[in-house]
């Protein structure tokens, strides 16, 4: 039986990361970290059979894509079921202030309560449907092949949770670094879990940003 095997990686640091602000779908550009990061990911994959690189549509994650795709001669596939969770009216805020500002909505999110929406964005359970969708689309067209998915912190625990059973509602226990490589495996079947929190490329200490 034929399975796709996916390396899923999340997006280089961004500004808005160090700062601890909720990028949710808004389209926030890579930091001089977060280049050095897509870089150093594209060299890591370098040797690695692709079949096809994909990319969530956001600036992010496709220009993460555009450096890994640059090092193996192929082009970036945008898809926006990659996208990142929307947040709604939290996008923008740090997590700071929303716990002083909405107690009762930063309380139903930390317990992860899996039908709830912040005004305006995505519920855990409709991320969840567009993720599975978004994987089964893009992994069923290369079975027996290596593809590449870039994407985001909550498209990756959603894969993660896919891939391991574990629950919605479950706290988090496993690690969602920037340009880190995640291995998983797909067929028809469901989803595996290879590998995952792949940062040995990310090893070397970073450029610093400008002061200026």
């Amino acid at each position: 039986m034929h399975c796709t095997r996916i390396l899923a990686i999340r997006h280089g640091e961004t500004a808005w990361n160090r700062d601890n602000r909720i990028q949710g779908q808004l389209d926030i550009e890579l930091n001089m970290t977060g280049r050095w990061q897509a870089e150093r990911t594209a060299e890591a994959l370098r040797g690695e059979p692709l079949g096809a690189i994909y990319s969530s549509d956001l600036l992010r994650a496709a220009d993460t894509a555009a450096a890994i795709a640059r090092a193996q001669g192929l082009s970036t596939q945008l898809h926006l079921g990659l996208r990142e969770r929307h947040f709604g009216v939290c996008q923008g805020s740090r997590w700071s202030e929303l716990e002083t500002t909405q107690p009762e909505l930063t309380e139903l999110w930390r317990r992860r309560v899996p039908d709830f929406a912040p005004p305006g964005g995505e519920s855990l359970l409709a991320l969840r449907q567009r993720v599975l969708q978004a994987l089964e689309e893009v992994a069923a067209a290369h079975l027996g092949q290596q593809i590449v998915i870039v994407t985001h912190g909550g498209v990756l625990d959603t894969l993660y949770r896919l891939a391991t059973g574990v629950e919605l509602q479950a706290p988090r226990t496993w690690q969602l670094g920037n340009a880190a490589i995640n291995r998983l495996l797909w067929s028809p079947q469901g989803l595996r879990l290879v590998g995952w929190s792949d940062t040995l490329h990310l090893d070397a200490a970073p450029v610093d940003e400008p002061l200026s």
